[in-house]
């Protein structure tokens, strides 16, 4: 039986817990079932090198602009006709839907959420552009053939939120301990603050933006250092650097805390540090968590929606603590210093977030949509000739099938008009 096509599209290939998951689904899925394609808004990132070499890069080459792909990404489901396209992100997800209605090729869509955002919808929507933005998601979302939460919270904050039905909706854990992720923990670590005879090193890692709150953390670990020395380290890059280097030494802790930006090897940091921090103010299923309790590295994590509970067993297997907390946050830091979670409990939670358990999941629900009973193979081709550049517009056939979102659109409009 020939392969099944899935196809990935995702806005780029940046350092964050999603692209990361993108590439391990790249990496895991069986290649004797599917014949993989990535396509790119733009293609950068430095997760771009572990994308392997049997998938076929699709490079839009348009920026930050996701919108402007959708034109492209037609053409290139009308002419590689994939069975399922499998969407990562918000930007990403709501593009794919509307790509895949207009190219009518009968292609399923699976759209990928990361994230439990209800804590900030509630101040994005006051705006009528947000609720504009926020039906246009919701619209997409009931489109969808699935869509997969990464967590429990997750899924259940799209139901929730979006008014996507639950037959729609499906939790699958990610793709996370691997025996090349334990394999990489155990490399060389020449940085000298993980010297023997060092203080202890907690470590946190994220991009360095709003979500991940490395504020609060900053704030928590002055506190701590009153009561014992010791060392922080954020692993990542982001917008927020400038501001988070002023506030290190606003705080006076230039000489204990270090943002030495994107590590290739964040495992072998993770094995080395005293404890992982995750102060995040919002998540999905945070993967660096499980990361961190693969290497057996103690954790300490605020109880944000969502993941971080679902994780740690609410609480038995790590400190949970109020979001934006530094007090809580500081004296949970240092309980966990004093009294470490045994590696052996860190160890066994993280197997159940292994790539084999995630992979057999993907490859059930992938099959599942792409040969239901009654299947029928469509004919494949390959992609011979560029994609058309983004000034032309393809033909999309399948416009009207948008009418509803485009209507909706109008309808929110209408009545942010009249509230005012």
């Amino acid at each position: 039986m020939a392969k099944i096509v899935v196809t990935t599209f995702v806005k780029n290939l940046l350092g964050g817990g999603a692209e990361r998951v993108a590439v391990n689904l790249l990496q895991g899925l069986p290649r004797d079932v599917f014949t993989q394609e990535l396509v790119m808004v733009d293609a950068w990132g430095p997760f771009l090198e572990q994308v392997p070499e049997d998938v076929k890069q699709i490079n839009l080459a348009l920026g930050h602009n996701v919108a402007r792909a959708v034109p492209q990404l037609v053409r290139y489901l009308q002419r590689r006709k994939p069975d399922v396209l499998i969407s990562h992100l918000a930007h990403a997800n709501v593009a794919a839907v509307i790509a895949a209605a207009c190219a009518r090729t009968g292609t399923k869509v699976i759209l990928i959420e990361h994230n439990d955002n209800s804590a900030v919808d509630r101040e994005r929507t006051r705006s009528a552009l947000s609720k504009a933005v926020q039906e246009l998601k919701s619209l997409a979302y009931r489109r969808a053939d699935k869509i997969v939460g990464v967590s429990e919270g997750v899924s259940d904050y799209v139901g929730e939120t979006f008014g996507v039905p639950t037959a729609k909706l499906e939790t699958i854990y990610n793709p996370v301990v691997s025996k090349a992720l334990l394999e990489r923990s155990q490399q060389p670590l020449p940085h000298p603050w993980f010297a023997e005879g060092q203080p202890p090193v907690l470590l946190a890692s994220g991009r360095l933006r709003e979500q991940k709150d490395f504020s609060t953390l900053l704030k928590a670990f002055a506190q701590l250092r009153q009561a014992r020395t010791c060392r922080l380290m954020i692993l990542g890059e982001g917008t927020l650097r400038p501001d988070l280097e002023a506030e290190v030494a606003a705080l006076g802790l230039q000489d204990d805390v270090a943002l030495p930006g994107f590590v290739e090897n964040p495992y072998a940091y993770m094995r080395g540090a005293a404890q992982f921090v995750l102060s995040s103010r919002w998540e999905g299923l945070p993967t660096v968590l499980v990361e961190a309790m693969a290497c057996g590295c103690p954790v300490v994590a605020t109880d944000c929606p969502s993941g971080p509970a679902e994780i740690l067993e609410n609480g038995r297997l790590g400190p949970l603590v109020e979001v934006a907390n530094p007090g809580a946050l500081a004296q949970a830091m240092l309980a966990t210093l004093g009294a470490p979670t045994p590696r052996e409990l860190l160890e066994d939670r993280a197997a159940h977030f292994s790539f084999e358990n995630a992979i057999a999941s993907y490859t059930e629900l992938l099959s599942g949509l792409a040969r239901p009973p009654g299947y029928a193979p469509r004919a494949k081709t390959h992609l011979t000739t560029p994609l058309p550049s983004a000034q032309k517009r393809p033909s999309t056939p399948g416009t009207r099938i948008l009418h509803p979102i485009i209507r909706g659109l109008r309808r929110s409009k209408l009545k942010s008009r009249e509230g005012r």
